[in-house]
């Protein structure tokens, strides 16, 4: 018999949801990674790339914590943009607060202003937006 954690885990996360996962990876990493070069030019990605990536780690991590709790890999997701789109915001709330507690905090720099969490959180959900209706118009 399952534990409660494996059966709660076994209906957020659905094998045919995981192009899903690919696509906002995606879109997340764009999205930051554009703020990133309008900040500090395009070179800053290759003259540092470990400050690049530990930008996007914290909104990563963020998405990977709260996405399957919230259901944005559930079965429905991945049965239409109608389903998938909202189940993406509603994971994108919470999963961008854990990046600007972590952002926050001394584990990476950067620091948190309102400002910067406005632009990311309207930003992000747009991207996944994007994203997840690109899938659906182009690939299902």
């Amino acid at each position: 018999m399952a534990s409660s954690e494996e059966s709660f885990l076994a209906r957020r996360i659905d094998a045919e949801a995981f192009p899903l996962a690919v696509v906002d990876v995606l879109a997340l990493s764009a999205v930051l990674t554009i703020g990133v070069i309008n900040h500090n030019g395009v070179e800053y990605l290759s003259t540092a790339p470990v400050a690049w990536l530990l930008t996007l780690v914290p909104f990563l991590v963020g998405w990977a914590v709260a996405s399957p709790l919230i259901g944005a890999y559930s079965a429905g997701a991945a049965e239409s943009a109608k389903a998938a789109i909202p189940l993406a915001i509603r994971a994108w709330i919470p999963a961008a607060i854990i990046g600007f507690v972590l952002r926050a905090s001394p584990l990476f720099s950067g620091g948190f202003q309102v400002s910067f969490g406005v632009v990311v959180l309207l930003v992000g959900g747009v991207a996944l937006i994007a994203g997840r209706w690109l899938f659906f118009a182009l690939l299902r």
